[in-house]
């Protein structure tokens, strides 16, 4: 009877030692400073990125404002600038799919691409519509101006003529604005939850489950990384999951036709800067992956795993340099540099998906459907 107690007793200890407050399953823990690397990415990163993406919005507001009222190429090219320095640092906050920003959606109604613009002249046609219904996600965002700044018409004086003498110029006036004003509401939504409550939660929430924020936003990086940029920047455009079929309408910034590049090197910069902690407003670096590999003293193939995964996306980086700005014609014209691109950041995300994860003991959350 003493040794069936001793048992109970036991296994209430083994049961509460591996639960947690964050919840699911905890896993061994290493010791590392989990904590400080979430201040970091929260104080250092998240919150500052959505803060500029904020105002960069609020400057996108005021230049569609004035065109509204005077459409001439003057105020076109203010907002068309606008429109990319606020999608530059969407490249940014794309990643930090956590918290608000994963409850509502967010990066679905910023930048879904290609966007449609048959959806987007029927909304204008009909009106009536209601951008936040997840069938007017490829008509809203990034992708929706894109379009309506470069693609309703041929050229600059014939865009002008939309928004001017079309029959129906003030739909299209009022469409743009309810789209960019979207776009301002739903950023608000989310920095005002980080800078309220979330941050928080966030940085509290230090274990090692399923649920932690450390397991949470790693699984949200290598997506973004995997998905974001590998695949939807290059793959998919270059036929690497269609059997060859080529796709130079899916690119991003397709209508500018001269931002797909750069919006690429970006979202590279923005990730390699994640991993290694970098602040966006400064220079310095915090505690970030790369501290954490070094912590757990990784080696890959006999080198260190945080000199690897910064030298490969410097490899990625040179290679991305010798695309054409507009990817589009690239894929037409020479896909080689497109497909070599895509394998470059593959090899990147073999060391992030399976080298990196297995090290920080972080199971991968989301289904691999690309058939790589």
């Amino acid at each position: 009877m003493i040794k069936k107690v001793i048992s109970v007793v036991l296994l209430a200890l083994v049961v509460i030692a591996c639960s947690s407050s964050d919840g699911g399953e905890s896993k061994p823990k290493d010791n590392f400073d989990r904590q400080t690397m979430l201040v970091n990415w929260a104080d250092n990163i998240i919150i500052p990125v959505y803060q500029d993406l904020d105002s960069k919005l609020s400057a996108l507001v005021e230049a569609k404002n004035t065109f509204t009222v005077t459409a001439d190429q003057t105020n076109l090219e203010a907002l068309r600038t606008a429109w990319l320095n606020a999608y530059k640092v969407w490249q940014y906050a794309e990643m930090f799919n956590i918290g608000k920003a994963e409850g509502i959606y967010y990066s679905s109604y910023m930048n879904i691409y290609p966007a449609s613009a048959a959806e987007i002249e029927a909304n204008i046609a009909n009106g009536g519509y209601d951008l936040g219904l997840a069938n007017n996600q490829d008509a809203v965002g990034f992708p929706a101006l894109d379009y309506l700044l470069y693609g309703v018409a041929g050229d600059d004086s014939a865009i002008l003529e939309v928004y001017n003498t079309n029959a129906n110029a003030s739909g299209y006036k009022t469409y743009l604005s309810d789209v960019i004003d979207k776009m301002k509401s739903l950023t608000e939504t989310v920095l005002n939850d980080w800078t309220s409550t979330y941050r928080d939660t966030f940085v509290n929430s230090a274990g090692n489950t399923a649920t932690s924020s450390t397991n949470k936003l790693t699984n949200d990086f290598i997506y973004y990384f995997e998905k974001g940029l590998r695949a939807n920047k290059f793959g998919i455009p270059a036929g690497i999951f269609s059997g060859g079929v080529l796709y130079p309408e899916k690119v991003e910034g397709y209508y500018n036709q001269d931002v797909s590049k750069e919006l690429a090197l970006v979202a590279l910069q923005a990730s390699q800067d994640v991993f290694n902690g970098k602040a966006y407003n400064g220079t310095t670096n915090g505690s970030s992956f790369d501290d954490y590999l070094d912590y757990l003293q990784t080696i890959t193939d006999g080198e260190d795993l945080t000199a690897l995964i910064n030298a490969q996306m410097n490899t990625a980086r040179t290679q991305i340099q010798t695309v054409n700005t507009n990817f589009s014609s690239q894929v037409e014209n020479d896909n080689t540099k497109m497909t070599l691109s895509y394998d470059e950041l593959q090899k990147v995300v073999v060391l992030l998906k399976l080298d990196m994860v297995q090290a920080m003991n972080i199971s991968v959350d989301y289904i691999d459907a690309d058939g790589d």
